[in-house]
């Protein structure tokens, strides 16, 4: 069964779950991804579908919006915005990177869900996000408060546990590996001497994202750019990159280097980070490894080298997204408020292959605790003896996920994205100072 036919299932099971009448709150957090959107348009479209679900409201900039008493109201938008956010980029309600401190803190979320009646809660977000969302989900238990709360995946890390894959993972690899075979043709056209492309790439824990630069190659062209690729799991040694470049060299022109900014040395230390600047959860900020590499090579070996870092054009290329990425977030968005009709709270959805052979996916559900805080580490058979490349295992994996393209309205040139209109609702708690 695919995912229509999860859809479908659960509408016939939802007249066995105990109705629950009240309002839906959905927020977004974290990192947006080009398919973000698809999981919010998913959620409002089921849940116009349900009687017992009274409103449908929006909570602006993620957690601090619950905090704050920020909401909208997303019944009020035009039928044209809810269609456009199938393609539109960004966190279309806006997102955060709050840490929720305290008890009090959760108090506060509780009391607003109360204030508003809300007994549907939707948190689409990535690690910290479903812990977050865990955490609500067993304080309304406590208190005695009937909520509902379902985490919906979202992060082009794909690092998410338990499920096979991210909603945001396929239209990031697609872009990067777009980026990688149009760059790999610039440089073929300069070939009068020897260059050194540097192409630093998201990734602060795992090598997802850099591993998917692998599917710029050419079935059958196994010499195809990217030539190296430097995973965070593989510890980086200086002598072997530098080896690897100059066999590469040997018999090009130029070398193209797809590198983690999560890249770690042989002792675990990242080969570039700001301890002194750290987000609101701990993390050091990363990027600059390209340069690094690039010094490295341009003095050491006398090569020229160029560094480019994509940053967030990763999660933000809308215009060359997967369609079946965006499918997959829209259907993931539509099962979350699904299995709530059905009774399920404190879960996560997650998407299951069903079939080897010829790719085929199903919605599924984990444990809030079990994903939270986790950390899906890419598989280390996926990589090849000489660890600067990947197998053919990952190419089978990953190139279902980039397959099919969105339809992105143009005019007089460029995409036109929806901007909501983001009607806001009356408070009715007084107001909470954040720092």
């Amino acid at each position: 069964m695919g995912l229509s036919g999860t859809i479908i299932e659960n509408r016939i099971t939802y007249s066995m779950a105990k109705e629950l009448i009240g309002n839906v709150l959905v927020a977004q957090s974290g990192g947006p991804t080009a398919v973000i959107n698809a999981s919010l348009a998913g959620v409002i479209t089921e849940a116009l579908n349900y009687e017992c679900i009274e409103e449908i409201y929006g909570s602006a900039n993620g957690i601090l919006g619950v905090l704050n008493e920020d909401l909208v109201d997303l019944a009020e938008e035009s039928q044209q915005n809810i269609r456009g956010l199938r393609y539109t980029p960004g966190s279309a309600l806006g997102t955060c990177r709050y840490k929720v401190k305290n008890d009090v803190d959760y108090e506060r979320i509780l009391s607003v869900l109360i204030s508003h009646n809300i007994r549907y809660f939707f948190y689409i977000g990535g690690n910290d996000s479903q812990d977050t969302a865990a955490k609500i989900s067993k304080l309304a238990d406590t208190k005695g408060y009937d909520l509902r709360v379902i985490g919906i995946p979202k992060t082009v890390d794909n690092d998410l546990a338990i499920t096979d894959h991210c909603p945001g993972y396929g239209s990031a690899i697609k872009y990067v590996a777009s980026v990688v075979r149009e760059m790999a043709l610039d440089h073929a056209a300069m070939g009068q001497r020897k260059q050194v492309s540097i192409i630093e790439v998201m990734g602060r824990s795992t090598g997802w994202i850099a591993a998917g630069a692998t599917l710029a190659k050419r079935r059958g062209h196994p010499e195809d750019a990217p030539h190296i690729i430097l995973l965070p799991e593989v510890p980086f040694s200086k002598d072997k990159f530098l080896e690897h470049v100059q066999r590469t060299l040997s018999t090009k022109t130029f070398c193209v280097v797809v590198v983690g900014e999560g890249l770690r040395d042989e002792v675990g230390n990242y080969v570039s980070a700001s301890h002194d600047h750290v987000d609101s959860f701990g993390h050091a900020n990363l990027g600059g490894v390209g340069d690094y590499l690039k010094e490295l090579v341009s003095k050491t070996l006398g090569i020229k080298a160029l560094s480019a870092r994509l940053g967030h054009h990763q999660r933000c290329a809308a215009h060359l997204s997967s369609l079946t990425d965006n499918q997959e977030a829209f259907q993931a968005g539509q099962a979350a408020v699904q299995k709530t009709l059905e009774g399920v709270s404190g879960k996560m959805i997650t998407l299951t292959r069903v079939d080897a052979d010829e790719y085929q996916c199903e919605t599924g559900l984990a444990d809030l605790d079990a994903v939270a805080n986790g950390i899906k580490d890419f598989p280390l058979e996926w990589i090849n003896e000489d660890q600067v490349s990947l197998s053919y295992q990952f190419s089978k994996y990953a190139l279902p996920l980039i397959k099919g393209q969105v339809e992105v309205p143009f005019d007089t040139g460029l995409p036109q994205y929806v901007t909501l209109e983001m009607k806001a609702i009356e408070k009715r708690l007084p107001s909470y100072g954040l720092e």
